[in-house]
């Protein structure tokens, strides 16, 4: 793969599929390992180096066909042999031309059964091409993904409530960051619920809020690439061109196509590209170029780069901006010359929004390229324009994204800590976060001193850099220096570094870390607080959108598990990070996350059911609790108000009672029942005594009845079934119990695991699958909703069966 050598390993791969069961596992499995490496150009040459399918089919035929003509034959020579036999002349001649066919037969009989057991052969290596291809294209991968989000969907409905609630009617930043939370919550789970119940509150959007909340549902339906038209269908410009309705839904819900089919997007692109021809309103364009260079991702078609370039020759501003950065998406890594020819551009227009969207396009073109972009990127930081030496910052991080080089952090350093633009040494901070995210224990050393400059762009920049470089990992330097910096005195700083809080602790549970449950409960006091600043409250409900992200079964990868770099993955977080300039760019996020499941697969595809041990105490890795409702009736006893006359009363009734016990009389009733509390407040203090007097010396035994045992003790491991939630962390706890019918191929079990089965001749039993809906959801609310997204409270047994007695 590093070597771009797709041939042989297409060889490498045929070669498998026509050995046995074990070989064509393994096949499958460094098809799924390819998969998740993300390097779409690569994954579809190799596709298309494996023989067709097709071919195989048609050479089936041909073999076929012989054997038919021979069966044919067959029956002849059969006729001619008895009419021989029943012909009165019985001559030599005629028992020869017997005994021929005799042989004849025998030898087509043998014909016949090598030929249809090579074709069974035939056929065999035909359906495995075709799962290969099916892995290799994405689609299998992504289908088995889809139904693992929607079916073990555990997002918390009622945080969204409590968010929207508490979120002001004016306040348009509030509504969207709510918006942008439900989209990352659900990602990929294609449960669309909130929105379903929130309608009046959702159509409160307007102009590019409008444009945000329609791009947010290609996030909550990505990977859906058989149904993402249809689905999109109401909101997308009719026959290509607008089809009337508001553009800024319609570029929108282009945007969104491109969310839906991100990395795969051969069956849409076409109709990306005729929308983007169709039209010239500059909204439209806007999401259609956003929606190609998603879709196109790194394919480097000039087709596409044409049409964007045209886009982009208008000099409209709000259009060029998205062209810029689709022309990056669409030759990312390439290191193309076409590099030079945006330069020039930028350095021509006098656009700052298309200036910037042409300085992150630069970058994205020279990703990974180390050494050979240094040309460039001198040439960038050099500039006078402080936009594109912005830019320059961001091509260092992604041409060395990863590799931890000793240079581009040096570099790095020297712009955070000189530049004259506050943007750029922002941007020079945060890019650390790229350069390093191979060795995440680094990073917060590395800017420790950063993060308590004197400049706030530069601690924002420090925030973001640990939040990239650590997602995930729950690291404890990570949080300790992102807890001063959520509580720091600027209000863009707290965002960020609410979000980067956030990222490092996705999926870690309060057991595990109890800043977790601290976080929490911050992230709820900022939220309801009315007095809080937008950014910080902004910042705080994104920060629960990417803590609970994807049903709560996604982390923030930018490495796969074979310690390669997830190539979608970095440039969505790059571009994601541009949200501070353009808030819909924040769905580019949504790229970065991958499931965290043990998907095991037999050699047909299929999930069989099995289990198997998380060696390790089930409350380090579980869910979070979900959000308790608030309680209608309050166990707290208040204290009883006592009237100026009651107190007069019981004066009055104490008199009477000391004068009359002076005097040695019974005591009326009355006076007894007001004395009521007086005497159960003497009883109380007398067995305070008892209690004292007998701690001294032996303690008076009382029956109490059985003693309650204490909680049972929590389980020091936990049984899995397949597919299960497997956090990164917890790989290394995973463990095949002993007599396992099923042994995986690959020693590290995560991800696609391809399982052998150690008992073939026995029945296999496989996983029900509840998949999405198909096509546009029924108006119900609850119709997108799997059964055990929520937690829902076990209905009560019916009665015993009983004789009603009048």
């Amino acid at each position: 793969m590093f070597l771009d050598d797709p041939g042989n390993v297409a060889n490498i791969l045929d070669e498998l599929i026509k050995g046995d069961k074990v070989d064509t596992l393994l096949a499958y499995q460094v098809a799924f390992d390819l998969f998740e490496n993300e390097y779409q150009p690569f994954l579809l040459n190799v596709r298309d180096s494996l023989p067709d399918p097709q071919t195989t089919s048609s050479s089936k035929m041909v073999v076929e066909g012989t054997v038919t003509s021979s069966i044919e034959n067959d029956s002849s020579v059969g006729n001619v042999e008895t009419s021989a036999a029943n012909s009165p002349l019985t001559g030599a001649g005629v028992l020869l031309d017997g005994t021929a066919g005799r042989q004849a037969a025998e030898d087509t009989t043998s014909t016949t059964e090598h030929g249809s057991s090579s074709s069974q052969e035939l056929s065999v290596y035909a359906d495995r091409m075709v799962k290969l291809k099916g892995i290799l294209s994405g689609e299998t991968p992504i289908h088995l993904a889809l139904q693992f989000l929607y079916g073990r969907n555990r997002s918390d409905l009622l945080t969204l409530k409590t968010i929207k609630q508490s979120v002001e009617m004016r306040n348009s930043v509030c509504h969207s960051a709510t918006i942008y939370a439900n989209a990352l919550m659900h990602a990929g789970t294609t449960v669309d619920t909130f929105l379903r119940e929130n309608l009046d509150w959702l159509s409160r959007a307007t102009n590019w809020a409008k444009f945000s909340a329609t791009a947010g549902l290609g996030v909550i339906h990505r990977g859906h690439l058989q149904q993402g038209r249809s689905l999109m269908a109401p909101y997308l410009p009719q026959n290509g061109g607008s089809g009337g309705g508001s553009p800024y839904s319609e570029g929108g819900a282009l945007y969104a196509l491109g969310l839906i089919h991100a990395n795969h997007g051969e069956g849409i692109k076409q109709f990306l590209l005729e929308s983007l021809r169709n039209t010239n309103n500059e909204v439209i364009q806007h999401g259609a170029c956003l929606g190609l260079g998603l879709a196109a991702l790194g394919t480097a078609d000039e087709e596409v780069y044409e049409d964007i370039k045209s886009v982009l020759y208008t000099d409209s501003a709000v259009a060029g901006e998205a062209a810029g950065i689709a022309m990056g998406l669409l030759m990312v890594g390439t290191a193309s010359e076409k590099a030079g020819e945006m330069l020039a551009y930028a350095h021509d227009t006098q656009h700052e929004k298309i200036i910037r969207g042409l300085a992150i396009g630069i970058a994205l073109v020279v990703y990974g390229r180390e050494e050979e972009a240094d040309t460039l990127i001198e040439q960038m930081t050099r500039d006078q324009d402080p936009i594109l030496r912005y830019g320059g910052m961001y091509a260092l991080a992604l041409a060395y994204r990863g590799t931890a080089n000793n240079s581009a952090i040096r570099r790095l350093l020297h712009f955070a800590v000189s530049d004259v633009s506050d943007d750029v040494r922002r941007a020079a901070v945060l890019a650390l976060g790229f350069v390093l995210c191979s060795e995440p224990e680094q990073t917060p050393r590395i800017v420790s001193l950063l993060s308590e400059s004197y400049n706030a762009h530069v601690r924002y920049g420090a925030a973001l850099a640990v939040g990239i470089s650590c997602a995930g990992s729950g690291s404890s330097e990570a949080v300790s220096l992102l807890e001063p910096l959520t509580s720091d005195a600027v209000d863009f700083v707290r965002q960020g570094a609410l979000m980067s809080m956030a990222m490092v602790l996705m999926q870690t549970t309060e057991a595990r870390d109890p800043h977790v449950g601290t976080f929490r409960r911050q992230l709820e006091k900022i939220v309801l607080d009315k007095h809080e600043d937008t950014m910080s409250k902004m910042g705080a409900i994104l920060a629960y959108g990417i803590l609970d992200a994807g049903g709560r079964n996604v982390s923030i990868m930018l490495q796969s598990r074979t310690g390669h770099d997830r190539a979608m993955a970095v440039v969505g977080m790059a571009i994601f990070t541009q949200f501070w300039y353009w808030y819909p760019l924040i769905y580019f996020i949504s790229l970065s996350f991958a499931p965290t499941a043990f998907i095991g697969l037999n050699h047909e595809l299929k999930m069989p059911k099995f289990e198997f041990i998380s060696d390790i105490r089930p409350s380090i890795f579980s869910y979070p609790p979900p959000t308790a409702p608030p309680s209608t009736s309050s166990n707290i006893k208040l204290p009883m108000a006592v009237l100026s006359t009651s107190a007069r009363a019981k004066a009055r009734a104490k008199k009477e009672v000391d004068s009359k016990a002076s005097a040695g009389k019974p005591l009326p009733r009355e006076v007894n029942t007001n004395l009521s509390s007086d005497s159960s407040g003497s009883t109380e203090g007398t067995e305070k005594d008892l209690t004292t007097t007998t701690r001294d010396g032996d303690a008076m035994e009382v029956d109490t009845g059985p003693e309650k045992k204490a909680t049972n003790a929590e389980p020091s491991s936990e049984v899995l079934s397949n597919p299960a939630r497997v956090v990164p962390l917890q790989e290394k706890y995973i463990k095949f119990p002993e007599g396992c019918r099923f042994a995986p191929v690959k020693k590290t079990p995560s991800g696609f695991v391809m399982l052998r089965d150690l008992d073939p001749l026995e029945p296999v039993e496989l996983v029900s699958t509840n998949a999405p809906s198909t096509g546009l959801p029924s108006s119900n609310v609850g119709a997108t909703v799997p059964a055990n997204s929520m937690p829902v409270d076990d209905e009560p047994a019916p009665p015993e069966p009983f004789v009603y007695v009048p």
